[in-house]
């Protein structure tokens, strides 16, 4: 399994998204002020987050074989505002039994993380970040989603509501993994077009210091429940850069 990447001077949204593998690079040679909103490409792009430290992002899609027609129900966006932002949100499947297609509300939800991204009210704060995208939000539906922020002193700011997971590995090692929020087994916390929802004020929000060389792997629960820690962390540790590395 290949995981492709993207350049960073991209600027199209592109709502397909299953998990995201980040690896800290000290390539302090790329654009400063490339905004990026993801788009699949085959080159290696490090997100720049200060002169010593940067990003090298790399996704990878394999949508339920029941979905695939219509690219899955995960959406995402990753920015290089700042120290760089990466998101991921995965829309509820339940809503396709009401006839709503449930990848339009997380798309949505994506779509409108990244245009507040840079707002002054959300203050480089994910748990904001989430808030304003949700209120934005007018399809109906649910999702769940997780954000990460790069401050350029090296601390990772995430804001998560649900199962959408991060795994931080150094070292060969899980040093940070998220914990999902379930009411109850397959009925994850969630962000919805209705009042019985969760808000942002239910987000589980962490703050965790970063190297040179750690690997930061997100996604959706499709992705954590398919695959085990020590499976990530054996194909990660493989490679050199996200550019060849795969999550099988």
């Amino acid at each position: 399994m290949v995981v492709p990447v993207f350049r960073a001077s991209v600027a199209s949204f592109h709502p397909l998204f299953d998990s995201l593998c980040t690896r800290l690079s000290t390539n302090s040679s790329l654009p400063k002020n490339s905004r990026l909103l993801p788009f699949a490409s085959s080159e290696l792009n490090p997100v720049q987050s200060r002169p010593e430290l940067s990003f090298c992002v790399g996704t990878h899609l394999i949508p339920h074989p029941n979905k695939v027609e219509r690219g899955g129900e995960d959406a995402f966006f990753v920015s290089c505002y700042n120290g760089g932002v990466i998101a991921v949100a995965d829309g509820v499947s339940g809503w396709a039994e009401q006839n709503v297609d449930p990848s339009l509300f997380s798309r949505e939800l994506m779509a409108n993380a990244s245009y507040f991204v840079e707002d002054v009210e959300v203050n480089y704060d994910p748990q904001i970040l989430i808030q304003k995208a949700h209120a934005a939000t007018s399809s109906v539906g649910s999702a769940t989603v997780i954000v990460a922020m790069l401050e350029r002193n090296g601390i990772l700011k995430v804001a998560s509501v649900g199962d959408c997971g991060l795994r931080i590995i150094r070292k060969g090692q899980i040093t940070f993994s998220s914990s999902p929020q379930e009411h109850y087994f397959d009925c994850p916390y969630q962000l919805s077009s209705e009042a019985v929802g969760q808000t942002y004020l239910d987000a589980m929000v962490t703050t965790v210091e970063l190297i040179e060389g750690d690997t930061i792997v997100m996604g959706s629960d499709g992705l954590f429940d398919n695959v085990f820690d020590h499976e990530i962390v054996s194909m990660t540790t493989r490679f050199i850069d996200v550019s060849e590395a795969g999550i099988s």
